[in-house]
């Protein structure tokens, strides 16, 4: 029996990543491509980078593509880390129309939304009850709430407040790059946003994803929080499964 694949493409405030995806399996089906993000990040020049990936790969079936933007019906509503011109912008019209697909064939989620999705599935998060709260750390802080293994969509943890600052300014993974920090001096200021969200919520687990969840052994045991934290199984791939898996079962409903 042939494997069932989709496709995904993940945008990032600093790179475009996307390929085929094993949807039964949870894990990427080709050598991922990826290409810087363009700057400025406009619709028109991220739309294109996103065609330049889906082209390089012939692929012709549904594409599910992740934003790190509030997203309902297709429509960005916010723009964090990316070009303020996608705030209102029909992202998954534009998308079909630059890859040359209809409406229904192209699926736009939130890009922590669709890194969840995936760990919940396949990864760190598959089995789990309860409430469980996936944060992605790479640009910024992203976030996914799930109730029984059911997506709470659009949730925005990264930018609650701590300590008078934007949360992901203070804990992404870009300020531990900006700053230089080690893991050990970066981890506690891991655990004050934690512990902030913590005074609003009582998950039973948290997820930690982005490229930083392939050294979790480095700092997640550093962390000090109530709640247990994994490192992400499908770490910064998460994003392109998930999307992918959104798009194709969709499409098969």
């Amino acid at each position: 029996m042939a494997t069932a694949r989709g496709f995904g493409v993940d945008i990032g405030g600093s790179g475009i990543k996307g390929c085929p995806v094993d949807i039964d399996g949870g894990v990427l089906a080709e050598e991922r491509m990826r290409i810087p993000t363009p700057q400025p990040s406009t619709p028109s020049a991220v739309a294109d980078a996103v065609a330049e990936i889906v082209e390089k790969f012939s692929w012709t079936g549904p594409v599910g593509i992740t934003l790190p933007c509030v997203i309902k019906d297709g429509t960005a509503l916010t723009a964090a880390n990316i070009d303020k011109g996608w705030i209102g912008t029909d992202a998954q019209e534009l998308f079909a129309e630059r890859l040359g697909r209809t409406r229904d064939d192209v699926l736009v989620l939130n890009d922590a939304d669709a890194a969840g999705t995936a760990e919940m599935r396949s990864g760190a998060g598959a089995g789990h009850r309860g409430l469980v709260v996936v944060l992605t750390f790479g640009t910024g802080i992203g976030s996914a709430m799930f109730i029984d293994g059911k997506l709470v969509p659009n949730t925005e943890f990264g930018h609650i407040e701590v300590d008078g600052h934007d949360a992901e300014k203070q804990a992404a993974a870009s300020v531990k790059d900006d700053l230089e920090l080690t893991y050990e001096e970066w981890a506690p200021r891991v655990s004050n946003y934690i512990q902030a969200l913590e005074k609003f919520l009582w998950p039973d687990l948290i997820i930690a994803g982005g490229g930083v969840s392939k050294k979790g052994h480095k700092w997640i045991p550093r962390l000090e929080t109530r709640t247990p934290v994994v490192a992400a199984a499908l770490r910064n791939d998460a994003g392109i499964v998930g999307a992918a898996t959104a798009a194709a079962t969709r499409h098969n409903d």
